[in-house]
């Protein structure tokens, strides 16, 4: 078993983590490590033992993301406290995805990380400007119907067995969007990535123009991690939203 704990940690903060969890593994598609206890300063979970990602092993995983994010959510959000990495998170639900990301997602960090001066005011206003423009960046893919993510997969919440398996950890799961997802996986470079994809789409399609909107689904980790870590981030995410000029 594996315990993680954090006296400090906010209301909710652990709890939200062994929802999400459980509600990735009801998807019955994905590995996801068992929730043994929780309470408000720890949690613990099953350990997964450590191997190496296999190309095998990544043809798997794609399709078993197709398939979980194909289990659906109720809507945009989540019934319970959002939290990504220690940051809080609103998972209040919207009427679609476009505003969803922009109110509960992009905007609050946006605003997070100006505050912190990891972002110019010029910055902001580049931001700005895309999500004024989400609907239309997103187009067809905006409309889709909430997907079961979750919803911080960057490669260190993605852990590789001895058999090449891929397990889940670590959540900030909630109904989004599915290309959020792999944009994550691309944001730090999950290893077999290409393969991921590939197998992804071959067993449930991207909307035509998935590889345009990368950046877009990347505005708001990048922003996450301006508000953590400072400027750096904060001007790749600026130089992301650029790119839609």
């Amino acid at each position: 078993m594996y315990t993680k704990r954090r006296p400090d940690a906010p209301a909710g903060f652990f709890d939200a983590e062994a929802r999400g969890l459980r509600w990735l593994a009801e998807a019955g598609t994905v590995a996801v490590p068992d929730v043994v206890a929780v309470d408000d300063r720890s949690i613990t979970v099953a350990l997964v033992p450590r191997g190496h990602p296999t190309e095998r092993g990544a043809d798997r995983f794609g399709r078993a993301l197709a398939d979980l994010h194909a289990a659906g959510a109720p809507a945009f959000g989540a019934p319970w406290a959002g939290f990504i990495g220690p940051l809080p998170m609103d998972n209040g639900p919207a009427d679609g995805w476009v505003p969803f990301y922009a109110e509960r997602r992009v905007l609050p960090f946006l605003r997070a990380a100006r505050d912190r001066r990891a972002v110019t005011a010029d910055g902001m206003a580049t931001v700005e400007r895309v999500v004024d423009r989400l609907g239309e960046l997103a187009g067809p893919s905006g409309q889709e119907r909430p997907s079961r993510i979750h919803g911080d997969l960057w490669s260190g919440n993605l852990l590789w067995d001895p058999e090449g398996q891929a397990w889940l950890i670590d959540p900030a799961a909630h109904g989004g969007h599915r290309e959020t997802d792999l944009a994550m996986l691309a944001l730090f470079g999950a290893p077999h990535l290409d393969r991921i994809v590939a197998a992804y789409h071959d067993r449930r399609p991207l909307a035509d123009g998935w590889a345009d909107r990368v950046a877009l689904h990347q505005l708001h980790p990048l922003l996450v991690h301006a508000v953590l870590f400072g400027e750096p981030y904060g001007g790749r995410a600026v130089a992301a939203a650029a790119t839609y000029r």
